[in-house]
């Protein structure tokens, strides 16, 4: 669904160099290759966006522990320069990049992932302040940034878009959603992360240009969405395809909204799990089907899809918003026909649902927390709470919460984040868990 571009080292120096030392060249090939597959599995493991390898919550397959010790797993590094923000972090081949800001800046950040020290950090736009957005949940960037091939695509809070050189965060191009295309900033930042589509990258300015296409290497505008003019919120686009038509996918005060990936038109819409105040969760593409979940009373949606003429057609299986999922936006994930995840219903708890009918599985009260985001690895739930630092490892099940471990954040951040919590999403690439609150950046090691 994602095109990813790859780049491995090159080996030609490996090469023999005398015809005549047959023995040498042998080994000396036998070792490149030796290399060269290492690389590859290497990169296997990577978190290379928003979500993960394919925008959903998982993880790439990696051998973890699946149960913790009293304490939780061990700690191997913390990177305390980050800046402001609630921006997750990406993980590719060895580096972490991640978004912060300072009073006046909004940066992107690259880490080596062995030690946590910064290999570079490159002005991306101004940072926002209370001029811009509502600051009192605290401000900095909310976007993760997208790695494709030799490029990195970042968006700061107020809506500057911008492409990096991987190697050194050199600036390519950049685009301001708001001054270029009409774009409004939502009432709490930009926060959506974008979507790499080939050579396309693909961005929601809002307003009349909801959702655009960007070329990779120019920024220039190569694709614009019709039909809907909304404000933008805070969902990242999906891209999925039922009977050979392919479709871009988001949400908005609107709902649910998807677009033909070829000439823009609107091909469905269904507006139950939107709300008017701020619709945030990204859409689960499940085969022919979409589900969708927000807060402020919106609950959750299951479409069916199916391809009709030129166009694709959506009909709701069931539009749920009593003591179901609520998600305000800590995501869900999908595993074997259910929905994990945080929702606002009863005060707040984490909760499974099953997806065909909608039914309420099981739910679970942490007391003291009001959200928590998730992520899953290797047959286990990472269910990071918002109030209390905490992350827990629970096994996946469709009958009762199955914890597994838990850990607790070493310190939290003395940043002020005014009404905001610990928000910023769980990573897991590499056998390591990333957590992040504000400045503070936290690798712990969970190889099994």
């Amino acid at each position: 669904m994602l095109r990813r571009l790859r780049i491995l080292p090159s080996f030609a120096s490996a090469r023999p160099i005398l015809a005549t030392a047959q023995r040498i060249a042998a080994t000396t090939l036998l070792v490149a290759g030796s290399m060269l597959l290492s690389d590859a599995q290497a990169g296997d493991s990577d978190w290379p966006q928003w979500r993960g390898p394919e925008r959903d919550g998982k993880a790439a397959q990696q051998e973890l522990l699946q149960s913790w010790p009293e304490g939780g797993p061990k700690l191997k590094w913390t990177f305390a320069e980050s800046g402001r923000g609630y921006s997750s972090v990406s993980s590719v081949d060895g580096r972490l990049y991640t978004l912060g800001s300072d009073e006046q800046t909004c940066y992107a950040v690259c880490l080596n992932a062995k030690n946590g020290q910064r290999v570079w950090q490159t002005p991306i736009s101004r940072a926002g302040g209370g001029d811009d957005y509502n600051t009192g949940w605290g401000a900095g960037p909310r976007s993760t940034p997208t790695v494709d091939g030799d490029q990195i695509f970042v968006l700061s809070d107020v809506g500057v878009v911008s492409a990096l050189r991987r190697q050194d965060g050199r600036k390519l191009w950049s685009v301001d959603l708001v001054a270029e295309y009409g774009g409004g900033i939502p009432k709490w930042g930009y926060s959506e992360s974008v979507l790499v589509d080939g050579d396309r990258v693909l961005v929601t300015p809002g307003r009349g240009n909801f959702a655009i296409g960007l070329d990779r290497r120019t920024g220039k505008q190569v694709w614009q969405s019709k039909g809907v003019d909304a404000p933008a919120h805070y969902v990242s686009i999906m891209k999925g395809e039922v009977g050979g038509k392919s479709y871009y996918v988001t949400a908005s005060s609107i709902g649910v909204v998807a677009f033909d990936t070829e000439n823009g038109d609107k091909l469905f819409e269904n507006p139950n799990s939107g709300n008017q105040v701020a619709t945030i969760p990204t859409p689960l593409i499940l085969g022919d089907q979409v589900y969708h979940t927000s807060d402020y009373g919106a609950g959750n949606v299951l479409l069916n899809l199916t391809a009709s003429g030129s166009g694709i057609e959506a009909k709701q299986v069931y539009h749920l918003n009593q003591k179901t999922m609520l998600n305000h936006h800590g995501g869900v994930v999908e595993l074997d026909g259910v929905v994990y995840g945080f929702t606002k219903a009863n005060g707040g708890v984490w909760m499974a649902q099953e997806v065909s009918s909608g039914d309420t599985l099981w739910v679970e009260k942490l007391r003291g927390n009001t959200s928590g985001s998730i992520g899953f690895a290797d047959g286990r739930l990472y269910c990071y709470n918002d109030k209390d630092g905490t992350v827990v490892l629970v096994e996946p099940s469709a009958k009762e919460w199955s914890p597994r471990g838990s850990l607790t954040l070493p310190r939290e951040t003395t940043l002020p984040r005014g009404s905001g919590a610990i928000w910023a999403h769980p990573v897991i690439a590499d056998q390591t868990l990333y957590i992040r609150d504000q400045n503070l950046v936290f690798a712990f090691d969970i190889a099994r």
